[in-house]
C-alpha cells in the first residue's frame, strides 16, 4: 500500500470510527469497507477487517465477522484483535471450542492480557457446563408442572390466579400489565399456571397454522419486541389491545436483548390463555436455550424468579408454532426460505417443533435464513442457514399458491423493508433496539377483504433505566 493510499485508508478508517461511536454500525461498515478497497491485501488492512468485522458482531452478521476476522488474521497472523474478533464471532454462533482456540491464538501473542485470560476462563467455564448438560440431556419429555405446590405469601397483592381453571377476563390481563409496567412482579405460582394452560393450548397445533379472516375482520402482524416491554405496551395504547376484533400475530424473538423480556411474554401468553384466537404466536431464534444462556432471557428469568421457571419457559418455546398462512395468501414466519426448492406447506405442517433448533434443516431455515437482493442462495452472512434470493422468494410462492412471505429477524431503519418486487416484507417492531440503534418499530394490518399489507411505523418510548442485556452472562462483554 503506498502513501497515498494509506493515507486514504486512514481517513476512510477514521470516518468509520466517528460512526461507530455514534451506533452508526452499517455506514461505520462502509467506510470500512472504502478503507479495505484502498488497499485489501496489504498487512496494513488487517484493522480495516477487524473494524469491519466489530460491525458485522453489532449487526448480528456472524457469520460475515468470521470472514472479515479471518481475513484480517491472514492478512497479519501476528494481529491480535483478528483473533479476538474471531473468538467473538465463533462465540456468538455458540461454537465455544472455536471461540477458545482463537482466544488462546490472542493469549499466545498477549500472554499477559488480562482480558483475554478472562475470556479463556470463562469459555472454559461454559464449555465444562455444555458438558455436562449433554451428559445429562436425556429425549424430550414434556415437563410437568406443579403450581399447586407453590405457597403465596400473605404479603403478596398483585393479580392472583385462585384455582388452575379460574377464567381470565381482560380486565385481568389489563391489570396484570399496569402491575408489571410498575415492575412489579407476578406471583411465580401465577406465572406456572399461566405457562401450563398456554401450553395445553399450544400442544393442539401443528406447526403451521391456517388462520382465515372474513371480509370485514383483521389482523396486525407484529415482529421482533425482544424484551422492550414499554414498546410492547406501546403498540397496544396506538393500535388497540388484542380482542375478538382487532388479534395480533407476533412473529417470534419475544425475549433475549432488552431487560423485561418477562413482561413482555407473559403479557402475550396471558393473553393468549384469555381467548386463543386474540393472540397468535411463531418461534423465533431467540426462543431457544443458547440464545437464551447467551442473550439475557434466562438470566433475567433466574433473577426474577428461579432455574426451574426457565425449564418451564424452554418447554413452553418447543411448543410454540413456526408458521402461519393467511388466509392462503400470506404465510408468515420468523426468518424466511429454505436451502433447497420443493418444499411445501405440507413439508413444513409435517416438522416435529418439539426440539431446540438443530444445525440445518426446515425448522432452522424457518427460524434464521434471511433475504438478499442477488438471485439464487448464498451463504448466510449470520453463519447459520442460507440467504435466499427474489427468484427463490417469488417460485416457493408461486409453488405453494402464495402472494407474499412475511418476516422478521432482522433490525430495520424504518422499522420494515419491501423486496423481491414486493413478494417479501420483513416487520420489525422493537424501535430503538436495544437503546441505541434509532430505527423506527413498525407492524402490519391485513384486513380480510385483500389481505394488502397496511404498514405502520412508530418511535420508542422511555422505559425504567434498566438498560438490555443486564441479566446477560459477563461473557458479551465480548462485544
Amino acid at each position: 500500500m503506498d502513501t497515498e493510499d494509506f493515507q486514504q485508508a486512514e481517513e476512510f478508517k477514521q470516518k468509520g470510527n466517528d460512526c461507530f461511536k455514534h451506533s452508526k454500525y452499517q455506514e461505520a461498515s462502509d467506510f470500512y469497507t472504502k478503507a479495505i478497497d484502498c488497499h485489501s491485501t496489504s498487512p496494513k488492512a488487517a484493522p480495516y477487517y477487524s473494524n469491519r468485522a466489530f460491525c458485522q458482531l453489532k449487526l448480528e452478521n456472524y457469520g460475515l465477522a468470521l470472514e472479515d476476522s479471518k481475513t484480517s488474521i491472514k492478512l497479519d497472523p501476528n494481529f491480535v484483535k483478528g483473533y479476538y474478533r474471531e473468538g467473538s464471532a465463533y462465540l456468538a454462533l455458540g461454537k465455544l471450542e472455536d471461540a477458545r482456540n482463537s482466544f488462546k491464538a490472542a493469549h499466545k501473542l498477549q500472554p499477559k492480557d488480562t482480558d483475554i485470560n478472562e475470556k479463556l476462563k470463562k469459555l472454559k467455564q461454559m464449555i465444562y457446563e455444555k458438558e455436562f448438560l449433554k451428559s445429562i440431556e436425556i429425549q424430550h419429555t414434556p415437563l410437568v408442572i406443579h403450581p399447586e405446590d407453590i405457597i403465596v405469601e400473605p404479603s403478596y397483592n398483585g393479580p392472583k390466579l385462585e384455582e388452575d381453571n379460574q377464567e381470565i377476563t381482560a380486565e385481568w390481563v389489563l391489570n396484570l400489565m399496569n402491575w408489571m409496567k410498575d415492575q412489579k412482579k407476578l406471583h411465580k405460582k401465577y406465572v406456572w399456571i399461566l405457562i401450563k394452560r398456554c401450553n395445553n393450548i399450544l400442544k393442539q397445533y401443528k406447526a403451521l397454522i391456517d388462520l382465515d379472516y372474513g371480509q370485514d375482520e383483521k389482523l396486525t402482524v407484529c415482529g421482533d419486541i425482544h424484551g422492550q416491554y414499554y414498546d410492547l405496551l406501546n403498540i397496544f395504547s396506538l393500535n388497540g389491545n388484542p380482542s375478538p376484533s382487532n388479534p395480533y400475530l407476533f412473529n417470534g424473538d419475544f425475549v433475549d436483548r432488552g431487560s423485561f423480556s418477562v413482561e413482555c411474554i407473559l403479557t402475550l401468553i396471558a393473553w393468549k390463555v384469555h381467548n386463543p384466537n386474540v393472540i397468535h404466536f411463531t418461534r423465533g431464534n431467540h426462543e431457544s436455550k443458547n440464545m437464551n444462556k447467551m442473550y439475557g432471557f434466562e438470566g433475567e428469568v433466574i433473577h426474577k424468579y428461579d432455574s426451574k421457571t426457565m425449564e418451564f419457559f424452554s418447554d413452553f418455546f418447543q411448543n410454540l408454532p413456526l408458521c402461519y398462512v393467511l388466509n392462503k395468501k400470506v404465510m408468515v414466519n420468523h426468518g424466511g426460505l429454505f436451502s433447497n426448492d420443493g418444499v411445501t406447506l405440507e413439508d413444513i405442517r409435517a416438522i416435529d417443533r418439539y426440539q431446540e433448533p438443530p444445525d440445518t434443516g426446515l425448522m432452522t431455515d424457518l427460524l434464521w435464513s434471511d433475504p438478499v437482493k442477488q438471485n439464487g442462495r448464498h451463504p448466510s452472512k449470520r453463519g447459520i442457514s442460507i440467504g435466499f434470493g427474489p427468484d427463490v422468494a417469488q417460485k416457493f410462492l408461486a409453488d405453494n399458491k402464495l402472494e407474499l412471505l412475511v418476516r422478521s429477524h432482522e433490525m430495520k431503519e424504518n422499522g420494515y423493508e419491501i423486496e423481491a418486487d414486493g413478494k417479501v416484507i420483513t416487520v420489525f417492531s422493537a424501535p430503538n433496539y436495544c437503546d441505541q440503534m434509532g430505527n423506527k418499530g413498525a407492524y402490519i394490518i391485513f384486513k380480510g377483504s385483500d389481505m394488502k399489507p397496511d404498514i405502520k411505523t412508530f418511535s420508542a418510548v422511555e422505559h425504567p433505566k434498566v438498560p438490555p442485556m443486564a441479566y446477560s452472562r459477563n461473557f458479551l462483554n465480548l462485544f
